[in-house]
């Protein structure tokens, strides 16, 4: 015979042993699907009773609806304590002892590369240079043709990008910052000084070169500007920059927009000159290119070349944080390790 009042207070029992238990609200829920649920030991019981006659149908019912209230009020209290329980954890968790010692917090600065940037723009600035920019995404005309660097010139070779063709002509990611050169001529008349610091981009990456990095392109234009203004500025520069003592040589080399032109070396922060690994034995550094600006430029710009001269000259600021602080992989500045970070 299916039911019987006992059965009923039986799995009552069970039920209330099962709540009384329960560590955690889940193991709550878990006592309450398996006695009292809608699919739980009780109404499960309850579907047999149809064969029971009148009488006993009536107590088994009753017995059931009364284990069933009981179970449910059991099942409430029982809610609540565990329910408070987690509450007083929590404020024993979240309480602040004011008797422990503070925890500094821990403070960010600016990346080494950042830092670098601004003190080269603070420098020029301190010798007379305005500060301007520009898009990094570029028409062609502006990245290589006004800048004396036609399509058909080997000298885009050694800057490959990537080209966007749009309706208006080629766009590039910049690989340099000397289109602002040029969009600053075009709008200002003589005497110009600026610089045009910005992130540039080419297909370069080793330990040394990087596919973006920083650059600092800076020009002047006026009457009678001489190769000796340019070296003046740039030794100046570099005696700001990396301190007294630093001697630098001017060696002779080829850029587009420059005639003559110069790639400037620092004697060697590592060794002093006396030949180690950084320098590769020769006892100077490469640190900037640059040169006088050539004449064809200025047909480009509606300056008149018999009446102006200027200078131009370009540096990777990556380079020069290197060189100050000795440091071989420029992988390391765009890595993100707070180790190394954490050393500036």
């Amino acid at each position: 015979m299916p039911g019987t009042t006992e059965q009923i207070a039986l799995l009552a029992e069970e039920g209330l042993r099962a709540i009384s238990s329960a560590k955690t609200e889940s193991d709550l829920l878990d006592a309450k699907g398996r006695y009292f649920g809608k699919k739980g030991a009780i109404s499960e019981f309850l579907k047999g009773v149809a064969s029971l006659a009148l009488e006993e149908r009536k107590r088994v019912g009753a017995a059931a609806n009364e284990a069933r209230t009981n179970l449910e009020a059991a099942f409430a209290r029982r809610l609540e304590e565990i329910r408070e329980k987690e509450r007083r954890a929590r404020e024993g968790f979240d309480r602040v002892d004011v008797t422990l010692p503070g925890r500094a917090p821990a403070i960010g600065h600016r990346h080494p590369i950042s830092r670098t940037l601004t003190e080269i723009i603070a420098i020029f600035q301190r010798l007379g240079f305005s500060v301007r920019g520009g898009p990094e995404i570029e028409k062609d005309y502006y990245n290589f043709e006004a800048l004396n660097i036609p399509k058909d010139h080997p000298a885009r070779d050694m800057q490959d990008t990537f080209y966007i063709d749009w309706p208006g002509g080629d766009l590039v990611l910049r690989t340099h910052t000397s289109p602002i050169q040029i969009r600053t001529m075009e709008t200002m008349s003589p005497p110009v000084r600026v610089i045009a610091p910005g992130a540039v981009y080419r297909c370069d990456s080793d330990v040394t070169h990087s596919p973006m990095f920083h650059q600092v392109e800076g020009f002047a234009v006026d009457r009678s500007i001489t190769m000796a203004d340019l070296k003046g500025l740039l030794t100046e520069f570099c005696r700001m920059m990396f301190g007294e003592g630093k001697p630098l040589r001017f060696r002779p080399s080829f850029f587009p927009f420059t005639e003559p032109s110069a790639e400037v070396d620092i004697r060697c922060v590592n060794c002093g000159g006396s030949g180690c690994r950084v320098c590769k034995d020769s006892g100077w550094l490469e640190i900037l290119g640059c040169g006088m600006i050539d004449p064809a430029v200025y047909g480009f710009v509606g300056y008149d070349p018999e009446e102006y001269t200027g200078f131009a000259f370009g540096m990777g600021v990556e380079r020069i944080a290197m060189l100050r602080h000795g440091i071989s992989d420029i992988r390391l500045f765009f890595e993100n390790d707070l180790r190394f970070l954490s050393q500036f």
